[in-house]
């Protein structure tokens, strides 16, 4: 163990995702079960550089696991990626005497750490917060399990609409470079179409089942927002092949960030929390937490890298149900 740790500092960076506060909760149970001191740094890598820090209790955390977002807000920094502001960031640092750093938040936050690691020689743990759940070292990231419940809940309703209409409907999710929340709430609301960034037979799949489309029945489409088509050509080249149809678009946006956190991402954020404090007592340094067959697993953040291709299980899945 570790004994020289004896204050910790935590920040959430980059996209918000639902899962954080749970996360922050065990990282603060942890620490105190273990005499150590945990100190929130508001703003990610802004606050770093502004010594904007906040005390964190569990008791007071233990209460806001339900709570979606994060308790210390976020935001991306121009600055940290500037030399003078990690010598900012390492100052608040040494006047605070912290001795580890966690970081909660996507491959940009790990990639951040790494560089920050040139000139500042405490360990740093992360741990995957990001919907869009595209991240190697672990099976899912914090937030991607209540972001796609969120937009099943609404794919849902929107069936209700369209089955009532006729209509044919183009849902756009979330998903910048990743289909993940395409697909896995596609495929569970029966989605008789499905756009991701990853496959370039979708669009195919979709003008042919389409072209001769005249019926009772609702058609609804979900596009990942990371696709290259996007949900205006998609709607355009719809209506050139079948003019007749009755079509509308919905942007479900950021409501797929917010939200209280499913009980899969509260249970993930109190495991990755309680695993990065252990991991940091047992010495270990520039590493990611994550999961891996159910089982912790910590990956280097050299080797953490966005995923640009769901896996071949999920491809064969949207072409097994021809969308």
């Amino acid at each position: 163990m570790n004994q020289s740790i004896k204050h910790i500092g935590v920040f959430t960076s980059g996209g918000d995702s639902p899962g954080m506060n749970a996360a922050l909760y065990a990282i603060a149970k942890t620490a105190e079960v273990n005499a150590i001191k945990v100190s929130g740094i508001r703003k990610g890598y802004e606050g770093l550089i502004d010594n904007d820090l906040v005390l964190l209790k569990s008791i007071e955390l233990q209460k806001l696991t339900q709570k979606g977002g994060t308790i210390l807000k976020t935001a991306r920094s121009k600055r940290f990626m500037e030399l003078d502001g990690r010598k900012k960031a390492l100052q608040t640092l040494k006047a605070n005497n912290m001795d580890a750093l966690i970081a909660i938040g996507g491959d940009g936050t790990f990639k951040g750490l790494l560089t920050f690691s040139e000139i500042c020689d405490i360990p740093f743990m992360g741990i995957p917060g990001t919907i869009d759940n595209d991240l190697s070292g672990t099976d899912y990231t914090l937030g991607f399990d209540s972001a796609v419940n969120t937009a099943i809940s609404n794919l849902d309703k929107i069936r209700d609409t369209a089955e009532s209409h006729n209509r044919v409907f183009i849902v756009e999710v979330m998903g910048r470079d990743s289909g993940y929340i395409a697909i896995h709430s596609g495929l569970t609301v029966g989605a008789d179409a499905i756009l991701i960034p990853e496959s370039s037979k979708d669009f195919i799949y979709l003008l042919d089942k389409i072209k001769n489309y005249d019926s009772e029945d609702a058609f609804l489409i979900v596009v990942s927002e990371g696709d290259e088509i996007g949900a205006d050509l998609v709607a355009s080249n719809i209506k050139k092949i079948n003019p007749h149809v009755d079509l509308r678009i919905t942007r479900l946006g950021h409501v797929q960030r917010g939200g209280n956190p499913s009980a899969f991402d509260r249970m993930l954020g109190i495991r990755l929390g309680v695993a990065s404090v252990n991991a940091l007592l047992k010495g270990k340094n520039n590493m990611m937490t994550g999961v891996l067959y159910n089982q912790v697993h910590l990956t280097p953040f050299q080797e953490v890298v966005k995923q640009h291709q769901v896996n071949d299980e999920l491809i064969s899945l949207l072409e097994l149900f021809g969308i």
